[in-house]
């Protein structure tokens, strides 16, 4: 996790244009480079570093003798650059997984490289031999990458948006700094003037295409046919095989049990567990929960860790502690989306303890799951397996926007590097190929064919692993008062009855409709006006006649309480 940053034919003096760079320096608290481009003196890159691999020689932007041509920011890991190294027969100057952008590129240019990559990654490469400069994304947007181009061909390029809005230029870019595509790289084209040209926009990967990097995977061609013990045996091999391919790093990892419905972040905490014991990592397991005494989600985590032996650490989440976060994690997030604050909350204050109080710094976490296996309450209200398997990819492609977005940025406000297994792209190819009738809830429960395949491993207790599904920003309140109802009760006292009526006047874009929507995007109009378009929707449940996306007013969740 580390925090790019990059221009391309600025027009003001880059020393002023720095300064923008500096906004995410949480992104890399352990050093930071900021680099001009020789023969191009209005451009130039910024680059915020947190060491967790090749602490030597990890600085970026990367050059290598072989290549003096290129260039290269990324932030990400490259989980299969050993296995690539190997079967191409690179010659590596560094021990940064990164550098095998490089050598891919120079191999087969940008379509290869950015398919043969099996990691997260968001990257800008470079090539002043051939005047291109290469922008590319992974498949679900883990890391993130946002990018402004004007129309006379300035490009400013980062990992989040507050390192871009307040760049100086001669023509306006209030309206114009945009989330880069996950799944995508863009080529363009670069004038000896250091100004740049779009030449295409591609897509390199569908979330239910078969990754390219299957080829060089370490886990072979797995059985096919889709009888119930094949396919179990299978999404075992492949969640087995995300995990055990993220434990790449050389500074110490944790997880989080505090993800939604304790099921998710509880399996990853379980095969991690069992994963760093046979490769002998020597440090126990630290393992973080977040909540209100006595909630759901702590009472779950304290069982989880009790049963896979993990250093177990609960924060207590203070109710007036969690409201003051409110500003500085939306600022954090750069959205105004209900549901991804509230969840948000718990996240940013969890990391922080993490930051603060341990040497954990690699942090696994279960984001992708509810998306991935139809984890969401309201996928019991689907009209057909069919429909319910497209809601499940379109949530995967909005994930940047939404989950993916929240589980970054809380953790990257503190220096911290997030894991998702669940998001691996071939354990998800893998479970998308399913047929649709297979992945749907069963037996009013959600999430049934993941529970089925771990249920005769003894990962975890058996009611951890059948245990219903809570939302994150309910599961860490107590049963009678959540989270949400608590921050509401706050916000009504801070939002005027006759400001929520004209709310459809002041932001007719995605306009509020409750007073937590309309405070939460007050703040955030506070730190970046006029730019709600960031947020195309507001994430909300479908099939079901809801007016708020917590799943505590779901039908399904009230009867199963109330019993």
């Amino acid at each position: 996790m580390c925090g790019i940053w990059a221009l391309f034919g600025s027009d003001e003096c880059l020393s002023v244009q720095c300064l923008s760079a500096m906004k995410i320096a949480h992104r890399g608290p352990d050093a930071f480079r900021f680099e001009n481009v020789n023969g191009f003196t209005n451009c130039c890159f910024g680059f915020h570093r947190l060491a967790v691999v090749d602490q030597l020689y990890g600085m970026q932007p990367i050059r290598v003798k072989k290549f003096p041509y290129l260039w290269l920011c990324y932030n990400g890991e490259i989980y299969n650059f050993k296995q690539l190294q190997k079967q191409f027969g690179f010659d590596f100057q560094t021990l940064v997984d990164g550098e095998v952008i490089l050598h891919l590129y120079n191999r087969g240019g940008i379509e290869q490289t950015a398919s043969m990559l099996d990691g997260v990654f968001a990257f800008i490469l470079l090539d002043t031999a051939n005047r291109k400069v290469f922008l590319a994304r992974d498949t679900y947007g883990v890391r993130p990458l946002f990018k402004v181009l004007t129309d006379d061909g300035f490009l400013g390029v980062c990992s989040e948006a507050k390192g871009l809005i307040n760049l100086k230029h001669s023509t306006s870019l209030c309206s114009k700094v945009e989330p880069f595509l996950p799944g995508h790289y863009e080529v363009l084209d670069l004038k000896p003037s250091g100004k740049v040209a779009s030449v295409e926009l591609v897509k390199f990967h569908s979330c239910k295409d078969e990754p390219l990097h299957v080829a060089c995977d370490t886990v072979e061609a797995l059985p096919s046919g889709f009888d119930l013990e094949t396919v179990k045996s299978n999404i075992r091999i492949l969640f087995e095989n995300a995990v055990r391919k993220r434990l790449m790093a050389h500074r110490r990892i944790g997880c989080l049990l505090s993800g939604k419905g304790g099921l998710d972040s509880s399996l990853v905490a379980a095969v991690l567990l069992k994963l760093m014991k046979e490769i002998n990592i020597n440090y126990p397991l630290q393992t973080f929960a977040i909540g209100m005494e006595n909630s759901p989600d702590l009472l779950a985590a304290r069982k989880v860790a009790a049963h896979i032996g993990s250093e177990h650490h609960e924060v207590i989440l203070n109710t007036e502690e969690g409201i003051q976060a409110i500003e500085e994690v939306i600022f954090s997030l750069e959205t105004y989306d209900i549901t991804t604050i509230r969840a948000s909350i718990g996240m940013y204050l969890v990391s922080k303890y993490i930051r603060k109080k341990t040497d954990s710094v690699v942090i696994f976490s279960g984001e992708g799951s509810d998306e991935l296996t139809q984890g969401y309450i309201y996928f019991h209200k689907a009209p057909s397996p069919e429909e319910a398997a497209e809601e499940s990819e379109r949530l995967l492609k909005e994930l940047y926007l939404f989950d993916v977005l929240r589980a970054d940025r809380t953790t990257a406000a503190h220096g911290l590097e997030l894991r998702v297994p669940f998001l691996d792209h071939r354990f998800t190819s893998y479970y998308l190929s399913l047929p649709a009738e297979l992945r749907i809830p069963k037996n009013g429960v959600e999430k049934y064919l993941l529970r089925l395949s771990f249920e005769d491993s003894n990962l975890l207790p058996k009611e951890i692993l059948w245990r219903p599904k809570e939302a994150f920003s309910d599961g860490i309140a107590s049963v009678k008062k959540s989270w949400f109802s608590i921050l509401q009760d706050y916000i009504d006292q801070q939002v005027d009855d006759l400001l929520l009526e004209k709310a459809a006047e002041k932001y007719p874009f995605n306009p509020p409709k409750t007073k937590e929507s309309y405070y939460y995007r007050q703040i955030f109009e506070k730190h970046y006006s006029g730019r709600s378009s960031w947020l195309p929707h507001y994430w909300m449940p479908r099939w079901v006649k809801a007016t708020d996306p917590s799943a505590r007013t779901l039908k399904h969740y009230k009867s199963a309480a109330q019993e």
